[in-house]
């Protein structure tokens, strides 16, 4: 499973590759409520061929109609969403509008696409630049994901996984969370203690991170924009992950268990001296109440909760 960027990037490299011309679309910024965040991507080719959404319908089917009328042959942005009629239209929230950058790409662009594309496929980030005035784009190697920027006059986006999740334990629901996780442009990591269990992985591709969970949650998901997920059963393994992820200001920390396995784990946490705040940042029992019972299930419990609570965050450095 690939996220929507690298689909649209593969698309694109295809085309170019095939000595097609194609457009890059890119959310540069939203006002008021919008389908898509900014960055989102869309391409199409000469073909009428698309990939990626801007909006879910309506404004890719106009953009893709002007641009097949030979309408837009240069880069510029563009506005939808500027009056109400349009709203109504084109099926926007009340209220939204959207700018959009809309890049001409031909052969010669294939460089930098093929780029990008082999950073989101192996989880590397990288910045890229855009300057309007003379249609340049520059590369750099980046250390972390960070929110677009755009000034009117440049473009700066990150490319890369905009989440790091440490799975510990290498187990069948690890797995499945795995696969849907990288689908979701998170950067996945597992732990697992027991050598033979890590061993025998055979999920996704990832980083497979030996040794104590504490440990590797200090190394490698010790910031805000870290999740750690308790997956074991085993309180020897998760409560010691738990203990330090709940020192943390994490994105998200959540355990695995019913509820009754929650009340034991959260005394435990309080034996060890754990203090109340600390606790309160506890997800568990992980994921939305769902009723979910098989990994599948369990999974998409996990990540809806993670997104609800990513759109809250991105509504709130909006406001």
């Amino acid at each position: 499973m690939h996220s929507l960027d690298q689909i649209v990037l593969e698309q694109l490299t295809r085309w170019l590759r095939a000595g097609q011309h194609a457009w890059l679309c890119t959310i540069v910024a939203t006002y008021g409520s919008s389908p898509r965040p900014a960055g989102s991507l869309f391409a199409c080719n000469t073909e009428g061929v698309t990939a990626g959404s801007l909006s879910g319908g309506c404004i890719e089917e106009e953009l893709l109609a002007r641009l097949l009328a030979g309408e837009l042959q240069t880069m510029q942005v563009l506005e939808y969403g500027v009056s109400a009629e349009e709203n109504e239209r084109l099926g926007l929230p009340c209220g939204g509008r959207l700018e959009i950058l809309l890049e001409p790409l031909a052969t010669t662009d294939l460089d930098y696409i093929e780029a990008l594309l082999a950073a989101v496929s192996e989880r590397r980030y990288l910045t890229r630049q855009v300057d309007l005035s003379d249609g340049q784009v520059q590369l750099r190697p980046a250390r972390g994901y960070a929110p677009l920027g755009f000034s009117g006059n440049r473009l700066t986006q990150t490319f890369g996984p905009r989440y790091r999740m440490l799975l510990v334990g290498a187990g069948a629901l690890s797995k499945t969370l795995s696969e849907l996780a990288s689908a979701m442009d998170y950067q996945v990591m597992v732990c697992d203690p027991r050598a033979e269990v890590l061993e025998r992985w055979d999920g996704v591709a990832l980083r497979r991170i030996p040794g104590m969970p504490d440990d590797a949650v200090r190394e490698f998901a010790a910031d805000r924009d870290c999740i750690v997920l308790t997956l074991t059963h085993d309180p020897r393994i998760d409560d010691m992950a738990l203990m330090e992820a709940l020192q943390h200001d994490l994105f998200y920390v959540g355990a695995l268990g019913s509820p009754r396995t929650t009340e034991a784990r959260i005394k435990r946490l309080r034996e060890l001296d754990m203090d109340e705040e600390q606790l309160a940042r506890l997800h568990a029992p992980v994921g939305l109440p769902i009723g979910s019972k098989t990994p599948m299930e369990i999974s998409i419990a996990i990540l809806a909760e993670l997104t609800q609570l990513r759109s809250r965050r991105r509504l709130a450095a909006l406001s």
